[in-house]
Formats: structure tokens, sequence, C-alpha cells
């Protein structure tokens, strides 16, 4: 009989939105998104052309050269393109010396993170994106809360930062619009937020990757912040959402040229670049009329998905603090049902929601303050899945 050596590495929990995942597989038999599932509880987007959006390529052309290593911070193609996007849909004034691309956003929201002072406090919303959560207990880095509940509506301001930072060095980590809430900084209140991250010893994160989803027209840092390479600001996007292609898992980080260089020697030993292919295919969906018309699209949508979910879930007593980004609804189940229990019922009708509790940057569990709250996500739902999604919903309500 043999006895296995134990794990040498640390044991650590699948994040939140995988824990989900998982779950449902051991319940259910297949995977949360295969055909005949209802994958209410994952992030993505329709990967079909919206109605008025750009058609999606349905290949890349390549050729012998692009089968080399990348540059550690991106092809040329696609820098450009995000320069040219950021400068001219946002009027910021950056360089392609600015731009780093990652294998999605997470990866680039990790590298800023783990290459950080870990003396740096992290102020981060009580109420946010679950990876969030395990990046920063796995780099072991000192967290302040910023109140975001049911209180205040989830949605705090800038004097609850202010109050948070204490007058101290802080640095933020922000998901702009929210996810889970999609309760998006914008405007007058966006600007405000950037100039407070932006002074000396200050500095953030804003996580980007629901641009395009805020109605009645995505924001973006970028439009507020005067000179990049005068702070410590790290504006992420990806491919992901706006633009509809997961799968390619192309993301990028918009910082100061100083930051750009550190992200470039992290690459040249922890990743070892992107994928051409993939960032040759990106820069393609950034041509400029092609992005525009995206926009639109993604906007005209995704709004509309928003209204009718809203005003079916308010005549099923749910309570939503939902805001005006996102492809979530972010709400409080009736009667004291909590969102574990009503994933439960749902696994039966192979569906599934988040879990409010791993939005929980507190990590509080099912005695928390987010027991009855639940993410929906309508991300990946045509507008004839709707009448069935409500059944079955209505009916798991119910018991």
């Amino acid at each position: 009989m043999t006895t296995s050596e134990p794990s040498v590495l640390k044991q650590f929990p699948p994040m939140g939105i995988y824990e989900v995942l998982f779950s449902f597989l051991d319940s259910a038999g297949t995977y949360l998104g295969n055909p005949g599932t209802h994958p209410w509880a994952q992030g993505y987007p329709l990967t079909t052309q919206l109605p008025n959006g750009p058609e999606i390529p349905g290949q890349v052309s390549f050729e012998a050269a692009d089968l080399k290593y990348p540059p550690a911070t991106g092809i040329d193609d696609l820098l450009a393109a995000l320069r040219d996007y950021y400068n001219d849909f946002h009027g910021a004034s950056i360089t392609t010396d600015n731009i780093a691309v990652f294998a999605g956003g997470r990866p680039g929201i990790f590298a800023a993170l783990a290459l950080m002072d870990p003396e740096i406090p992290i102020l981060i919303e009580e109420t946010e994106y679950t990876p969030y959560h395990d990046i920063l207990r796995l780099l072991e880095r000192t967290v302040v809360m910023v109140a975001s509940n049911p209180e205040n509506g989830f949605r705090p301001s800038l004097a609850d930062y202010e109050a948070a930072a204490g007058g101290t060095p802080g640095f933020v980590i922000k998901s702009n619009p929210c996810n889970p809430t999609g309760i998006t900084w914008s405007g007058e209140e966006l600007q405000a937020l950037v100039d407070f991250c932006a002074a000396p010893g200050r500095g953030a994160i804003i996580d980007e990757a629901y641009e395009f989803f805020h109605a009645p027209a995505p924001v973006s840092a970028m439009a507020h912040i005067r000179d990049i390479d005068a702070t410590n600001l790290f504006v992420v996007g990806a491919a992901t959402k706006g633009l509809q292609v997961p799968g390619m898992r192309t993301g990028w980080v918009v910082a100061a040229k100083r930051n750009i260089e550190m992200f470039r020697n992290y690459s040249s030993f922890a990743m070892g670049g992107v994928a051409r292919a993939s960032q040759l295919y990106v820069a393609a969906l950034l041509e400029p009329a092609r992005v525009a018309r995206a926009r639109e699209a993604v906007v005209a949508y995704y709004a509309s998905q928003r209204r009718v979910y809203g005003e079916a879930f308010r005549a099923l007593g749910i309570e939503l603090f939902t805001g005006e980004g996102g492809f979530y609804h972010w709400g409080r189940l009736p009667n004291g049902l909590g969102a574990g229990e009503l994933n439960d019922r749902l696994y039966r009708h192979k569906a599934a929601i988040l879990p409010g509790p791993l939005c929980d940057m507190y990590r509080r569990g099912e005695d928390g303050p987010h027991r009855d709250f639940f993410r929906f996500s309508f991300g990946a739902q045509l507008e004839e899945d709707f009448q069935g999604n409500m059944e079955i919903l209505e009916s798991c309500l119910k018991g």
C-alpha cells in the first residue's frame, strides 16, 4: 500500500463563480453553459451578432512570422488599435507605450497587485467582483473596506472612500460598472474618484470589463485622466465582454510608461506574451467604424434586457439594487429565501445564479448580510429565452 505525499501547493478553494460551476456539475452532471442549461451565474456575453451590431469574424489570418514569440507587452497592431480607441472615443492622450496586453483582464490585475509594494493598503468596496477577494488573499494584502451594502444602496460615495483611507495613502481596486451590482460612476462623480486616486501616494486599478454595457453610453476613466504618466492609475479592459469574444483571452492595462516597463519585465518571466493570433483577431474588432457600431449595439441590446428582466423580477417580489451598467441584476430574494437554497432548487432545472455571499469581500457566508442577495446574469440570454427563464425562476421562488 502506498501513501501519497501531501501536496506542496498551498490549499486554495476555487474562485466564487467556479465554486458554483463545480457544484452545478456535481449536481446536474453537466457543465453550466452547455446546451440545455441556463447559465445565469456566469459572466459572459452572447458571442453571436447582436441586433444592428457588426458581424463577429469567424476566422483570423496570420502568416509564418505570426507563429513567432509575441512581444512581451503586445503586438504593434493591437497596441495601435487600443491607443486609437482610447484617444478617439474617450479623448485620452496616450501612446502605445502606455499599454500592456495580457491573457485577459484578470492576469493584468493580478500582475499589478503582485508587483505592488505589499505595505500599501488596498481600498475595496464591501460588495465587489469575486476574484478580487481571492487575489488579495493569495497575495496576503492588507485590505481596507469601503461600505457597500443595503444601508447605502450599494452606492458608496467618494466620502466613503475618504473615510476609509483616513487621510493616509491607499490604493483602490474597483470595477466600473460594478460587478455584481451594475452601479456605475460617471461624469463628475468619476472625475472626483480619478482625482482622488491620482493624488500623491495613491493609485487605483479601475476595471472596465463592462465599459460597453453602461446606458445610455459607455464610460471610461480614461476620459478623466489628464496625464496618466503622472499617476499610479491602471485602467483595465478586455475583449471578453464588449467585444463579445471571451474565448480569445485578450485583455490590456493602460498605465504610466514606467509601470508598463515593469509589466514588460514581468511578462518576460511569468507570461511570455499573448498569442499573436488572438491579438490580431482583437485588433480587427477595434477598427473604428466597427467598434463604434458595436458600442451602440451592446448598449441598446443589454439596456433592453436589463429593463425587461427588471420589471419581471420586481413583479416576483425581488428587491432590486441594480445600476445602469453590466449585464447583471443584483437583488434581494423575497420571504427570507437564501441564495444558496435557491440554487439547490434551480439545479433541478439545470439553472443557477451567483449567490450574494460570494460577492462579499468579508466572506461572512450564509450568516452575513449578503445571504439573500443574488446576481442574475442575462449576458448570454437571447430575447426568446425570457419567458422560459421566468417560468423556472418563479417556480423555484415558490419552492
